[in-house]
């Protein structure tokens, strides 16, 4: 035999890189049309913070949670004072402090949705284990609803503006979009050819590399001739509904938008997620002179230590059934296993292609 080891050059390896498309939620669903919440959440003191939503009913075994949702407030309204002697201190704002030290990186910044600086907004906080890498922009599609209306009017439905914006803008937290009135990347330009309101902005931002939808709450609040829903965001200081508040008053739109109105077909939350896989691809060669031979203590004699059977001398064969990957150090670091042993003998030469994903 040659060598146990087999140097590789730079003529045995190539990289390739794909990008893998996958549904987002539970089950391999695209298409999410149910969302339910837990009692026993907005019973609890995270719920001023965030309530969790559901694809079945949360007490069932096959529920998971596919996103949460979060109302933050720059002056703090919309929930009760943490602390009654400090005015203002709640848990929207703490929800406003986070998601712009994350996504601003700057306690003095200010959101501005399109042309319009916004001082609330509700957040959709994508789960972590339903996604691989990141949100995949321009094909996802949101519909809300302010009513259970038969008619499409007050339905609104929202994508981002990935596949018409020229020029990629990024924060702190990556890449963002503008979220605009449209389905599955197409702008809806009834209003405008933005597809923003007609007077507070566009209706958030999509945050693909951080898995976050921000919806502009006074976009979601402007009334239907301005492209809104008038939804109706409590800003009441020091108050909250033991229902869940603003948090449940989205969800509830959400649930109503996926309610099938008179001229749409049911639409609901369809996302998918991407993620970049690098592949090694290593071609490892075994040529007609080498690996003949084994190195099983079963080839040699333990007596005289020399080979057990003169056939392995004269017409030695050999089963492949693994092959390892090793630094110049000769540690071990990956090992790939073939789908059945490869015979190899003096009259064979083997080419394995080994595939490495990161």
């Amino acid at each position: 035999m040659a060598g146990a080891y087999i140097s590789l050059t730079t003529e045995d390896s190539i990289l390739s890189n794909d990008s893998v498309t996958s549904a987002m939620w539970s089950d391999n669903s695209p298409t999410l049309l149910n969302y339910y919440t837990s009692s026993a959440q907005i019973a609890s003191a995270v719920a001023p913070y965030y309530l969790s939503v559901y694809q079945t009913a949360s007490n069932t075994p096959t529920s998971a949670i596919q996103f949460d949702v979060a109302y933050c407030d720059e002056v703090g309204s919309g929930s009760k004072y943490l602390n009654p002697l400090v005015i203002g201190t709640t848990p929207t704002r703490t929800n406003y402090g986070q998601y712009r030290s994350l996504v601003l990186g700057d306690e003095n910044a200010s959101f501005i949705f399109g042309n319009y600086t916004s001082s609330y907004f509700y957040v959709l906080n994508l789960e972590r284990a339903r996604y691989k890498q990141s949100i995949l922009p321009g094909t996802w599609t949101l519909q809300l609803s302010g009513s259970l209306s038969s008619t499409a009017e007050d339905h609104l439905v929202l994508t981002d503006d990935s596949l018409v914006n020229n020029v990629t803008s990024f924060t702190d937290a990556g890449r963002v979009y503008n979220i605009v009135s449209g389905s599955a990347g197409v702008v809806n330009e009834t209003l405008n050819t933005t597809g923003w309101t007609s007077n507070v902005g566009s209706y958030g931002w999509m945050l693909p590399d951080v898995n976050l939808l921000i919806l502009n709450g006074e976009a979601l609040d402007a009334t239907l001739a301005q492209g809104g829903l008038t939804l109706g965001t409590v800003r009441t200081a020091d108050t909250w509904d033991t229902n869940g508040a603003n948090p449940k008053l989205l969800i509830d739109s959400l649930i109503k938008g996926g309610t099938s109105p008179t001229g749409l077909a049911p639409r609901g939350f369809t996302l998918n997620s991407q993620e970049d896989l690098s592949s090694d691809f290593i071609f490892c060669r075994a040529r007609n002179s080498e690996f003949n031979y084994s190195s099983n203590p079963s080839f040699i004699s333990s007596s005289t230590g020399g080979i057990l059977y003169d056939s392995f001398i004269t017409n030695p064969t050999t089963y492949i059934t693994t092959v390892g990957l090793y630094n110049d150090s000769q540690e071990l670091l990956a090992t790939a296993k073939l789908s059945r042993p490869l015979e190899k003998d003096f009259t064979k030469e083997l080419l394995v292609r080994v595939k490495l994903d990161f």
